[in-house]
């Protein structure tokens, strides 16, 4: 897929001679091999490396404390990505054994067959996601956008739902200049004057906000269409297969995080601990936390471990989103193929397991 700089094998290698395929498949043999050599040694060794973003979500908290690490014992590293295909990327060349991502580029890697599980909803992106015009544009809708350029980062929820957004409105992607842009990007085309709209999250959002209007968002869109946006952590399936303790713990500290933020939404604010901690890991400011946070919906773990979300199979809620997902992506030619059944790439084993031994 060329948004992640993946290629596939050519039909012309099926005609190489017998010593070709041969040694092809003893490096394959030896890839594999070593990749699942590196899979045990981390297992062994304790480790783990997590992705994530700049998303505004109670699991900050937990993250700036290192409660995963406390809890289990394990060295975990963190490192950050400015998107969801990043993280996927970085997944697929086996750098990150965990990672958050957008539903889209979950869909996308699942697509090209990277051996991931999504186990654990981050949040329902609902408002938290929302397409902005600048001020003085003269837009006030999203067909006014023809002609026009807007930011997104692409192979991302956003991108989803703006390339959505645009098909309801009767346009197509060269009616509109989309372009490809991470987060931090898209704050600098805007404070420049380089991009009419930007379809973006915060810290992000609420700066481009400041001089511009939303015109739509990703609950408004899902509620239109019935196509819903997450994100969601996704993790390398043999490393989980190989450390079902870490799992089970790191989505008990998920879980209560986010109960912790339903129970109290006053208490995460940019002047408590929890507050301080949103913002500095996501790269905000503190006053913004508060309005962040309610933009999103947290499920609890009996809603994760569902129809709604991860169980039921090819019908769960998480499976047909990330179905959906994929055969638009496939559509504006960003895919070049899908698949049957996303429940393959979903799991409720982990929920399942935490909500049992709390």
């Amino acid at each position: 897929m060329k948004a992640f700089g993946w290629r596939t094998m050519s039909t012309r290698s099926k005609a190489a001679p017998l010593r070709h395929l041969v040694r092809a498949f003893a490096a394959l043999c030896m890839a594999s091999a070593a990749m699942s050599a590196a899979t045990h040694a981390l297992a062994a060794d304790k480790e783990v490396t997590i992705a994530y973003q700049d998303m505004m979500v109670p699991w900050r908290y937990a993250q700036q404390l290192d409660e995963a690490g406390k809890q289990t014992g394990y060295k975990v590293s963190y490192r950050k990505f400015g998107g969801g295909g990043d993280v996927i990327r970085a997944m697929a060349s086996n750098n990150v054994q965990i990672g958050e991502a957008g539903s889209s580029p979950v869909a996308a890697g699942l697509s090209q067959g990277l051996p991931i599980e999504l186990f654990w909803i981050l949040d329902n992106i609902n408002d938290a996601e929302a397409l902005v015009v600048r001020n003085g544009s003269g837009i006030t809708n999203v067909a006014q956008l023809k002609g026009r350029r807007l930011g997104v980062p692409f192979v991302s929820t956003s991108h989803f739902h703006a390339l959505l957004a645009l098909k309801q409105a009767g346009l197509t992607g060269s009616d509109v200049k989309v372009l490809n842009m991470r987060p931090a990007e898209i704050a600098a085309a805007w404070e420049r004057g380089d991009i009419d709209a930007a379809y973006i999250w915060n810290p992000v959002l609420s700066k481009v906000e400041q001089s511009g209007k939303v015109v739509t968002t990703s609950g408004k869109i899902a509620a239109q269409t019935g196509l819903a946006t997450f994100d969601g952590f996704v993790v390398n399936r043999e490393w989980a297969q190989a450390n079902p303790v870490f799992m089970t713990t790191f989505v008990k500290i998920l879980a209560k995080g986010d109960a912790a933020y339903r129970a109290n939404p006053g208490e995460w604010t940019g002047a408590t601990p929890q507050g301080k901690a949103v913002a500095a890991i996501s790269g905000g400011t503190p006053d913004e936390v508060a309005p962040s946070l309610a933009l999103y919906q947290f499920p609890s773990p009996q809603e994760q471990a569902s129809d709604k979300w991860l169980s039921g199979g090819k019908s769960g809620g998480a499976a047909k989103s990330l179905l959906a997902t994929a055969d638009f992506l496939k559509e504006q030619k960003t895919l070049q193929a899908t698949l049957p059944d996303y429940s393959v790439g979903v799991t409720d084993r982990y929920v399942k397991t935490a909500d049992a031994t709390k």
